[in-house]
């Protein structure tokens, strides 16, 4: 039995008319009557009742135009979910996100993906470093990453969208949270609380521009991620300097200020190479759109 013999049954019944139905199926009538013929012989039943006048419906094809309608419907839904699959419409796409971009960025690209691509999910992976998600990356196991660059390792693909100038984080009783803006200089004298990752780009930035201006960061205290990092600040243990998007994560007890001679830190969305995931190239291309009008 083919699907060609069921589309050309279901469209006889419903039309009750031979001529008139291989005219709109653009074949010849007697393919048409052929077709239907081989139907019933396979199936063993009369389906139509034919007559010079008039073709109807045995009880058999009564029947069996139900399951036939229920068939097509069945195998038409399952092309159409194919091809959504196949052009990127529905899928999974699982996201990583370094430090603070769940707080800035997450929001931003969780609603382009509701309203550009809503039957794809996203699987969120939140507070991981550079180099665990280009590991994770070439594992498989994350298919698209907000990290910070220089990606680390080979099979990688990034590409920058935004720029953070770094920001000192500060307890709200401490004597410079008084000042709207502050000299990185003038906390050489300071304890810092960093990120406990060893490989850190922003620990890697924040040393950097402090040798810059003199002095060497006097770490106090580190932390697993951005959350516990700030509950060390607003405890009075020290203070942090962290990309400016953490403004986005009011803390009580820790106050942000602008920072002067500090420098930047970039983000990056980055993807593994060669990846032909359709929902991933979807998820890019709306990103895309609303990160260049951001």
């Amino acid at each position: 039995m083919e699907l060609r013999q069921l589309r050309y049954f279901a469209a006889v019944a419903e039309a009750c008319h031979f001529s008139r139905t291989a005219a709109q199926l653009h074949i010849a009538q007697p393919a048409l009557s052929q077709a239907i013929r081989q139907l019933e012989n396979e199936l063993g039943a009369t389906l139509l009742v034919r007559t010079t006048r008039r073709v109807s419906l045995t009880a058999a094809g009564e029947f069996f135009l139900g399951e036939t309608r229920r068939i097509l419907e069945a195998v038409d839904a399952s092309v159409r979910g194919v091809r959504k699959i196949a052009d990127g419409w529905v899928g999974l796409v699982r996201l990583g996100l370094t430090g603070t971009a769940a707080h800035t960025h997450l929001p931003l690209i969780a609603r382009t993906v509701q309203h550009s691509l809503p039957s794809i999910a996203l699987e969120i992976h939140a507070d991981l470093v550079t180099p665990v998600q280009c590991d994770r990356l070439r594992e498989g196991t994350l298919d698209l990453a907000v990290l910070r660059p220089p990606v680390v390792g080979e099979g990688i693909e990034a590409r920058t969208f935004a720029t953070e100038e770094l920001a000192v984080a500060l307890p709200s009783s401490h004597p410079l949270s008084a000042r709207a803006s502050i000299r990185l200089e003038d906390l050489a004298d300071q304890d810092f609380i960093a990120y406990a990752a060893p490989d850190s780009v922003v620990n890697a930035a924040v040393f950097h521009a402090c040798q810059a201006v003199g002095f060497a960061p006097r770490r106090a205290h580190t932390a697993q991620g951005t959350a516990v990092l700030l509950a060390l600040v607003a405890a009075g243990l020290g203070l942090a300097v962290l990309p400016a998007g953490v403004r986005a994560v009011p803390f009580e007890g820790a106050v942000f200020r602008d920072l002067e001679n500090a420098g930047s830190v970039e983000l990056a969305l980055a993807w593994r190479r060669g990846d032909e995931n359709p929902a991933l190239s979807a998820v890019m291309s709306a990103l895309d759109a609303e990160l260049a009008a951001a």
